[in-house]
């Protein structure tokens, strides 16, 4: 009996792997093994920075609640204390966003809570 090989999958299989490479440079776009460790070291990457991006994100909130919270005269945990004491339930993404583009409604938080 002839041996039989799924040469339909096992390309398939490369193909997904080399169209996910597209666009990268040299080598790693185009030759199997090259590409498919450049598609895993990839696909890590983005894993890993999606739980990044959340990072990064919240920290800049902060910064910016702090520095309109410093405007007002109070320092950034002083400012999200008096929020969660007044059970104001804006979250550092909103809060951000007035600080920095409706600093009038930003203030009326900070009236609110003093």
């Amino acid at each position: 009996m002839p041996r039989s090989v799924n040469s339909v999958a096992s390309r398939a299989r490369r193909k997904k792997i080399l169209k996910q490479a597209k666009g990268f440079f040299g080598r790693r776009k185009n030759v199997w093994t090259v590409a498919k460790n450049a598609v895993d070291k990839a696909m890590l990457y983005a894993y890993r920075d999606r739980k990044t991006k959340k990072r990064n994100f919240r920290a800049l909130w902060i910064s910016r609640i702090n520095a309109a919270a410093r405007l007002h005269g109070m320092s950034y945990s002083q400012f999200m204390g008096k929020v969660k004491a007044n059970n104001i339930d804006l979250n550092r993404k909103v809060l951000a966003d007035l600080a920095m583009n409706h600093p009038d409604a930003f203030k009326a938080v900070v009236d609110k809570i003093k």
